[in-house]
């Protein structure tokens, strides 16, 4: 008989999940923006990329399932309401708005100085929300 490990997780990754109203819009944000890798493409509705050693699995707007029969996927409702945000810590802050936004990116406001973390937020095409920060030393 096979023992069941006290953690299920060893060995294992995990995957955001992300629902967007135009796959190939996102696409283009998430590989030529961002700089993540395209890992594969799947009926039409779906794309896995690579980024910054995570999995991101992007879905267009999904019905329910067998395994999920009372969930569906769906894009945020409003640009301005987060349910959810990634927080990328950068080595510069300021550097890292110049080349996100040289190459497309568009910041809510330029990196802000809070004394200890230089920080600026930018959506992606649905609006989910990203963060660049910068924790700056204390000593």
């Amino acid at each position: 008989m096979r023992k069941i490990p006290e953690n299920p997780f060893v060995n294992s990754e995990m995957t955001t999940i992300l629902e967007v109203g135009d796959l190939q819009k996102s696409k283009s944000f998430y590989c030529d923006i961002l700089g993540a890798e395209l890992h594969s493409e799947y009926g039409g509705t779906s794309i896995v990329l690579k980024f910054l050693g995570n999995w991101i699995l992007i879905v267009t707007k999904g019905g329910y399932t067998k395994d999920k029969p009372e969930h569906s996927f769906e894009p945020p409702s409003h640009p301005n309401k987060v349910s959810h945000s990634f927080t990328i810590r950068v080595q510069n802050c300021r550097e890292s708005y110049e080349l996100l936004k040289s190459r497309g990116a568009e910041f809510i406001t330029p990196p802000y100085d809070w004394g200890h973390e230089i920080r600026c937020f930018f959506p992606d095409p649905d609006g989910h929300l990203f963060e660049i920060s910068e924790i700056k030393r204390l000593y």
